[in-house]
Parts: structure tokens; C-alpha cells; sequence
């Protein structure tokens, strides 16, 4: 019985170290090919950097390869970026970028983003309150597959909007 204890122990181990070793390998291949201007790889590190996955935890350095995949078009670095500024995290709270940010991405089709531009015009977040603007990227969100923005998109209707 001790010796299995010990053979289980030891192969935990070397399973721990080999994981391990294969994280940092993903981490460093992933760095460089984001350094070399990689959208992809950017947005890989942004969420490695935000979710404190294979890295410390760092929102400003997330932001940082957030903001270079986002510059490069990434819908997701895009609708990322947009929820630091609305929070503030990694970056001062201005809800003015965070709609910026968020539009772009809604502007490329992503259901997600345009529901939270509706959010932004309803509750007047970064733009004027404009309820009827808000309605119609619900709209837009529920076309595009959310459920989230249908029921939005029926609130607003059922108030006259």
C-alpha cells in the first residue's frame, strides 16, 4: 500500500511539472506570436492577463494587448476593452470609451455588443439617454441571436417605445 501512495505521489508530481512546463510553453509561443503583431495571440494574452491564467493577474497589462487586437479590428478585444473602461478596470472608469469600444464591436454583427449599446442609450452611459435608440440595437441584438436583447426589446415596446 505504501508503495502505490509513493508511485501515485511521484506521478502526480511529474503529471504537476509536465502541465506546467506545457503552460509556460503555451505562454511564451503565445507571447511572441503576439509581439510579432498577431491579433489573435493579442487577445490570447488580454484574457491570460484578465483571468490571471498561466500569468499574475494584471488588468493593465491586459489592456494593454486588449487595445492591440482591438486596433486590429478583434470584435472580442473590442467588446474586452470596452467592459475595462465601464468598469475601470486597468484603466480610469470613462464610459465614453467603454460606448466607443463597444461599438465597434457591435458594428461588427456581435449580439453581445449590441445589446450593451442598447444599455448605453437606455440608461445614458457614455450617450444621451435615447430610448428609442436603445430599442433598436435590442433589435439589432435579438436578430443576431440573443435572448437577452428580445426581452430588452419587449420591455421597452410594452412602455411605448
Amino acid at each position: 500500500m505504501q508503495l502505490l501512495k509513493k508511485t501515485l505521489t511521484f506521478g502526480l508530481m511529474v503529471l504537476g511539472i509536465a502541465v506546467s512546463a506545457s503552460a509556460s510553453d503555451f505562454f511564451n509561443s503565445t507571447k511572441a506570436s503576439a509581439e510579432q503583431g498577431d491579433a489573435s495571440a493579442q487577445l490570447s494574452m488580454g484574457i491570460m492577463y484578465h483571468d490571471g491564467k498561466e500569468v499574475k493577474q494584471d488588468y493593465k497589462k491586459s489592456v494593454k494587448w486588449f487595445e492591440k487586437s482591438a486596433n486590429q479590428g478583434d470584435a472580442l478585444a473590442q467588446l474586452y476593452l470596452s467592459s475595462f473602461y465601464y468598469y475601470g478596470k486597468g484603466v480610469r472608469q470613462d464610459y465614453s470609451k467603454a460606448f466607443q469600444w463597444t461599438l465597434k464591436s457591435a458594428n461588427q454583427g456581435d449580439a453581445d455588443a449590441q445589446g450593451l449599446i442598447g444599455v448605453h442609450y437606455e440608461e445614458g452611459k457614455g450617450v444621451q439617454i435615447n430610448k428609442n435608440e436603445a430599442k433598436k440595437w435590442y433589435g439589432k441584438s435579438c436578430d443576431n441571436g440573443s435572448q437577452t436583447g428580445c426581452d430588452y426589446y419587449r420591455d421597452l415596446n410594452e412602455q411605448g417605445y
